[in-house]
């Protein structure tokens, strides 16, 4: 990793490509659009992606480097500052309950970095990391992979993948992560438990999204894991206090539901109930959960004297400046209006998020001082997303249209390892905030040599 590495422009990976290969991978990906996306969420009606996004392999190599180290650092900002999950709860300001299953005594350790997604934008050339996600509980993952596998079926039939590649599988990767860090023994039955009560395209529907989850069965098989995939509600225990999913006691438990908004129901209490008898091993401890908490952001900027040079570089560098959005903050974020974003620490999918410059004076300043008033809330330096050229495909018409959109990139780490990305693309119009609920279509990413 080199604290001052030179990053190549984005989108010069795809414009190196030979020309006919370009023209030729957005005219098949225009013509097979609803093959590629079918079944994947996304609340989108007018676009759809005519080919992904293209990285080189050094550039998403050291990407996943940087993201790792600065992982690494937020776990020792929480440590410096607590030694138990309860401990950080407490600093953290997380009302007590309110992060499902969390044992209060676990202490603070590497094993929370099992799995987490940094979501990145670049800006001015330079990936800015906006936040982390720290936990099992990482959403498009099975999006990602699936559409650029699916991508690239449809380029090797055609020839096009000289000197190209899909991101390794983040779904291999994962099922590799859960068994080594549980330690689970060849055809261990593994439950995946999912919150279908939550908010997310499909899940009004378990069945079929159940069914349209099912490859991941045979995926995980190669990895030693008897996979059964359930809705968490449906949970029970057994006479010794095993978890039971699918009529049957399971050996371990990947979580799939977000621990602060799970629905209640007597499948989680059996969850919680396995966990307090020590029979259930979870990948992950909700503890990880705190972790992505974005107050830790501000004590990463808080303790840059203590850190070594080049952690200090990565800090300046790939992380924007954040502070807790206090009372002291107030003058400082009605004079810098243009140049900030507030956002609530323990919040995600862009909910709640006030962003200065596209608001009014007033309402700015109204929005931060119920901010502060409410707590829980930080500032954050904002940096604008560079945009850069991607294809679509009109639905209704079928017609293709290139536009300069900016786009997220969240590489997903397993075990510490990389793997594969999930891309969130704006669209031919779109707005600057990127989740899925404001139309963005999600893909995975090629990598070139």
């Amino acid at each position: 990793m080199d604290p001052n590495y030179t990053w190549p422009p984005l989108g010069q990976a795809w414009t190196d490509l030979p020309e006919s290969t370009r023209t030729a991978m957005v005219t098949t990906g225009a013509a097979a659009w609803e093959k590629i996306f079918h079944g994947r969420a996304t609340y989108n009606k007018q676009w759809r992606l005519a080919r992904p996004p293209v990285f080189t392999a050094d550039a998403f190599g050291e990407l996943n480097e940087v993201c790792d180290r600065i992982a690494q650092l937020i776990l020792e900002a929480c440590r410096r500052r607590a030694r138990t999950a309860g401990e950080l709860q407490r600093l953290l300001d997380v009302p007590e309950g309110e992060t499902r299953l969390l044992d209060p005594e676990e202490e603070l350790h590497e094993g929370l970095l099992a799995a987490y997604r940094p979501d990145v934008l670049f800006s001015g050339g330079v990936p800015c990391i906006v936040e982390y996600n720290i936990d099992s509980s990482l959403g498009g993952g099975f999006d990602a992979d699936t559409v650029i596998q699916r991508y690239a079926e449809l380029y090797r039939t055609h020839d096009l993948l000289d000197g190209a590649r899909p991101a390794p599988s983040l779904l291999d990767q994962r099922f590799a992560a859960i068994r080594d860090t549980l330690g689970l023994a060849d055809g261990a039955r593994v439950a995946l438990l999912m919150d279908f009560d939550a908010d997310y395209p499909g899940l009004d529907d378990p069945e079929t999204f159940i069914r349209i989850l099912s490859p991941l069965i045979d995926q995980a098989r190669p990895f030693g894991i008897d996979l059964v995939i359930a809705p968490v509600a449906t949970a029970g225990l057994d006479a010794q206090s095993r978890l039971v999913v699918g009529g049957a006691p399971v050996d371990a438990l990947f979580r799939l539901f977000v621990p602060n908004r799970v629905t209640p129901s007597p499948g989680l209490d059996a969850v919680a109930g396995a966990l307090a008898a020590g029979t259930l091993p979870m990948f992950v401890s909700s503890a990880a959960w705190l972790l992505s908490n974005k107050l830790n952001y501000a004590w990463l900027w808080e303790d840059l004297d203590l850190l070594p040079e080049d952690d200090r570089t990565l800090i300046r560098r790939y992380v924007p400046h954040t502070v807790a959005l206090t009372a002291d903050q107030l003058d400082r974020a009605l004079a810098e209006q243009a140049d900030l974003v507030a956002k609530p620490a323990g919040g995600s999918a862009g909910h709640g998020v006030l962003i200065g410059r596209e608001m009014t004076a007033v309402a700015w300043a109204d929005g931060v001082r119920a901010a502060i008033a409410e707590g829980g809330n930080i500032l954050q330096r904002y940096h604008e997303a560079d945009r850069v050229a991607m294809d679509f495909v009109q639905i209704e018409t079928g017609e293709t249209v290139t536009a300069d959109v900016p786009y997220s990139l969240a590489p997903y780490l397993f075990g510490r390892t990389g793997s594969g990305a999930l891309a969130r693309v704006g669209y031919p119009g779109c707005d600057e905030v990127l989740n899925l609920a404001r139309g963005v279509l999600l893909t995975g990413i090629l990598l070139t040599d």
